[in-house]
């Protein structure tokens, strides 16, 4: 016998958050892999890193891991500035 639920998003939401951590990255993962091959949204991320430092008037190639680290935590909290 196969039982269905239907749950919302928020409910799925709230179900993983009550798993530990691994799990959720297990499941995450898992999730991503349906989605995107991992290679390709590794690209895109950086395709997309490279053009809004570009906005910005900044080189992504030319940054160190430090200052792309700064970039992303600003772009993160730029609503706090």
């Amino acid at each position: 016998m196969v039982v269905t639920l239907n749950l919302t998003n928020d409910q799925v939401i709230e179900l993983l958050k009550q798993l530990p951590v691994e799990r959720q990255r297990a499941i995450v993962s898992v999730i991503i892999k349906d989605w995107l091959d991992w290679g390709e949204l590794s690209r895109y991320g950086e395709e997309r890193a490279r053009a809004t430092a570009a906005k910005r008037g900044r080189n992504w190639d030319a940054m160190t891991a430090d200052e792309r680290e700064i970039f992303i935590d600003d772009l993160v909290h730029e609503d706090r500035k």
